[in-house]
Parts: C-alpha cells; sequence; structure tokens
C-alpha cells in the first residue's frame, strides 16, 4: 500500500505564515501538521509515500528528505491547483494497481489506522458534523456501507462529513472515474474533485465502508489552529516539566518547547507551542504558538501566531505575525 498526502495548496486563511511557509509545516504541539500525518500512516506499516506539492514545495522536500531519509518517497508538483481529483489523477503512474491511502494534508484525526489498513474493504473516514455544507457528506446504509458522498451540497442528505481520509482498494477504478471526470469536464465549484470521483466509483458497483474517527483537529485558520494546539498538548503532555533550567521562567504545562531555546524571566503557558531556537525574555505566553529562531522581549501574548525568524518588541496581547517579521512596541 502506497499513501498519498496531497499539500499542494497555498493555505490562504492562514496568512501571512504560509506566504513563506507550506500549511502542512506549520508547528503544532511540538511536531509539523505533516509529521502527525507521516508519523500515523508510517506506524501502521506504511513506507511509500507518495506528496503532491506546489506551492513551496521545495520546502516539503526538504523537510520530509531531512526528517524521513528512511521512507521511499516521490514528489508530484501540481503546477496548476485544479482540485483534489486533479492531484490524485497525477500520480496514475506511480501508484500502478496498488491499494492507496489518500490523506489530505491538512487532515489531523484519531482512528484506528491499522484497522483501516487491514480493512477487506475500501475505507472512508467520517465525522458528523452540525453543518455539514461546507464538506463532502457520506449517505450511509445500515450495514455500514456507502451508497453516495456528494461534494458540499446546498441540502445535504446526511451530516456525516468526510474528513479527507480515502483508503482505496479498487484503484484502477478510482483513475478510471477521474479520467472520466475529466472527460466530461464535471467539476464542483470549479474544480475536479475527489469526492465527484469516490461517487462515480460507487455507482459502478466499488463498495467503501465508513469509519468514523474519534477526533478531527482543524488546522485550516489561525482560531482553529491554536484550538487544536491546545488539545493536542493536553492529550501527549508537551514535552517540558517543572525542572526545565530556564531562569526566572514559571512553566505551566502543558508546554511544548523545542531545542536551544533561550528563555529567561518569563511565564510560558498553558497550551504554547514553541519552535526551535527561539529566544523569549520578559515575556508572558499563553495559548499561542510561536515559531523557530524567533525573539520576544517585553511582550505579553495570549492567542497568537508567530512565525519563524519573527522579532517581537514591546507590549502586545493578540497576534497574527508571519515569517521574517519584526515588530517593535516601544
Amino acid at each position: 500500500m502506497k499513501a498519498i498526502i496531497p499539500v499542494a495548496g497555498a493555505g490562504t486563511k492562514l496568512r501571512p505564515h504560509t506566504y513563506t511557509q507550506p500549511k502542512a509545516l506549520i508547528p503544532i504541539a511540538g511536531k509539523t501538521i505533516l509529521s502527525f500525518i507521516v508519523d500515523q500512516l508510517k506506524d501502521a506499516g506504511i513506507h511509500e509515500f507518495i506528496f503532491i506539492v506546489g506551492y513551496l514545495g521545495e520546502k516539503i522536500q526538504d523537510y520530509v528528505n531531512q526528517t524521513y531519509p528512511e521512507l521511499s518517497t516521490h514528489f508530484v508538483f501540481q503546477n496548476e491547483r485544479q482540485g483534489t481529483g486533479h492531484a490524485i489523477e497525477l500520480t496514475k503512474s506511480i501508484v500502478g494497481t496498488d491499494e492507496v491511502f489518500v490523506v489530505l494534508g491538512d487532515t489531523i484525526c484519531e482512528y484506528d489506522v491499522q484497522e483501516v489498513v487491514n480493512s477487506p474493504y475500501s475505507m472512508l473516514g467520517i465525522k458528523k458534523v452540525d453543518d455539514p455544507r461546507n464538506f463532502g457528506v457520506a449517505s450511509i446504509n445500515e450495514e455500514g456501507f456507502i451508497d453516495q458522498v456528494v461534494e458540499k451540497p446546498a441540502i445535504p442528505k446526511s451530516n456525516m462529513a468526510l474528513v479527507g481520509l480515502y483508503k482505496i482498494k479498487e484503484t484502477h477504478f478510482l483513475f478510471e472515474c477521474l479520467h472520466h471526470l475529466f472527460l466530461q469536464d464535471i467539476k464542483t465549484q470549479g474544480e475536479y474533485n475527489l469526492t465527484d470521483a469516490l461517487d462515480c466509483m460507487i455507482k459502478r458497483g466499488a463498495q467503501f465502508k465508513s469509519f468514523k474517527v474519534k477526533n478531527w483537529f482543524d488546522c485550516g485558520k489561525k482560531e482553529s489552529l491554536l484550538e487544536s494546539n491546545a488539545t493536542l498538548l493536553k492529550k501527549f503532555g508537551g514535552n517540558t516539566d517543572y525542572n526545565h533550567g530556564y531562569l526566572n521562567t514559571i512553566i505551566i504545562p502543558p508546554v511544548s518547547i523545542g531545542a536551544g531555546c533561550d528563555i529567561a524571566n518569563s511565564i510560558i503557558g498553558p497550551h504554547v507551542a514553541i519552535g526551535a531556537n527561539t529566544s523569549i525574555k520578559h515575556s508572558i505566553v499563553r495559548e499561542s504558538i510561536i515559531g523557530s529562531y524567533t525573539n520576544l522581549f517585553e511582550v505579553v501574548l495570549d492567542n497568537s501566531l508567530i512565525g519563524s525568524d519573527a522579532s517581537v518588541k514591546g507590549l502586545s496581547r493578540s497576534l497574527n505575525i508571519g515569517d521574517n517579521t519584526e515588530i517593535d512596541f516601544g
């Protein structure tokens, strides 16, 4: 089985951070979004990965090669973003007839990965949502098989949303249906959508079973990213305890602090993730994500997202600052 991870999106809802950093490489709870995904699949025994890259794709490639040298990896460039269906179609020659596990590059979920990988059926991850109109929606029969999937329906038939996890056994069906979308120019909201190809597969006789995810962590925009960071830190406990050795500093767990950080005369936490080699002096930081090689001096930050190589000085409250930025409130 091969894993396909589409990470070609521009991540416009997380700007300014995604001007200089792919969304998949934004840190959360001491890891990148991409590492959460890759580690889950790797632990389940998948060792061949296809990354669909585009915007800032070289950064994804460098990160994967440095972090996961033991994996067999392929990088496919999607130069024109024409939707998830178009992205998956680009992998056809690499996939061949192998089964695939497609995980969208901003999808962090808790579920039994091994059970899904070992299932004799194709599987789609779902979760009940209050308003399914912004998602792909699955209609499920009494046996747990999926009768239909529709992308962002105006009048949803169910409240079971597709979460971005697709295990597909019949890959020949998949690529036939993707080809059908292109031939007939079938688009949803101007894009060739994977959901439409899956519905085509179901209509042609492919069987999909649903599986529910325990938790679905939204990493799409600042507010939900910070909320997911807090939840994941609570779950995994961070990596910093009271015996931290930072001068005149109080750590309120859970907190994750990267290697090489210089912190003094500060209060950090709760729910703070700090990248490597960051300096924080005379500051209070809570409920925030701070990038690597960043300098904070005499600031009060709450519910903030600060990029890498940034510098913030002076009093503040809630910020959303991208990489390579300098702000002086003095």
